[in-house]
């Protein structure tokens, strides 16, 4: 069985004569962190979008596990075992950490259309959401949050919660658009902490500006520039390639 669970082939979004991302292919391997890196406009999050079909591409594939997911709707491509966050915090402000990560964890309860029983059921009973939600929680270090309204926690911790509510689905594939934005110091240590921890059980792509970051937790590097990628390797190859450093690192890397 391969350890690929993400492939995309030659992936291309072209809008009118702008390609967006132009005939990129990437694999995710469980318990593998693949970060995709590049100056603003790269085409990083477009290509996060085709992958979770939020966009539908102009041409190429992308496969999920075994199975041909392009031009699926995202709900679909969500219910085959990919989760995501967004670069903006996507998460229900006026409900409790609980509740925000208990209507994740419900769209995973089975429904049957057939059983006039299940209509009447109290969805915030479901024994099976309820354990989803608490293992969730648990995973992302929000226990003692949990009964705390979602719009009074910290910046850090609101992307915790976000990830919470992504791994109440059960996804076998995290998409991680820019997890560690607008934190400091002590929140992004606890957030790199929390996805090295994640990374075992999961394969990953994570799309992020901070270097540092970048560089503790990347097993493999793709860079784009202008929708395109320029190099693809390990992170001490991608560091050291000179059209790297003068596209985006810098001389500091």
């Amino acid at each position: 069985m391969t350890d690929v669970r993400l492939s995309a082939r030659q992936v291309t979004k072209r809008f009118g004569g702008l390609a967006a991302v132009n005939n990129v292919s990437i694999d995710l391997w469980h318990n593998r962190i693949h970060a995709v890196i590049g100056p603003n406009g790269a085409g990083k999050s477009t290509l996060t979008n085709l992958l979770s079909g939020d966009l539908q591409p102009t041409s190429g594939s992308v496969t999920l596990g075994d199975q041909d997911v392009t031009g699926w709707a995202p709900e679909a491509i969500s219910r085959q075992g990919l989760g995501r966050s967004y670069q903006k915090t996507n998460i229900f402000l006026p409900f409790s950490v609980w509740d925000n990560v208990r209507l994740a964890a419900q769209s995973r309860d089975v429904q049957q259309p057939w059983n006039p029983m299940q209509w009447l059921q109290n969805a915030t009973k479901s024994v099976a959401s309820h354990a989803r939600s608490k293992r969730a929680i648990a995973l992302s270090g929000l226990e003692n949050r949990a009964n705390a309204i979602a719009g009074t926690i910290s910046h850090g911790e609101q992307r915790q919660l976000e990830i919470a509510m992504t791994l109440a689905t059960e996804p076998q594939v995290l998409l991680l658009d820019e997890p560690l934005a607008g934190m400091g110091m002590a929140e992004a240590e606890r957030m790199v902490a929390l996805l090295l921890q994640l990374k075992k059980d999961h394969a990953m792509l994570l799309v992020e500006h901070d270097m540092d970051a970048v560089f503790t937790l990347a097993d493999h590097l793709t860079v784009m520039v202008n929708g395109q990628v320029i190099a693809s390797g390990t992170p001490a190859e991608v560091r050291a390639d000179a059209d790297v450093q003068a596209a985006y690192l810098g001389e500091e890397h």
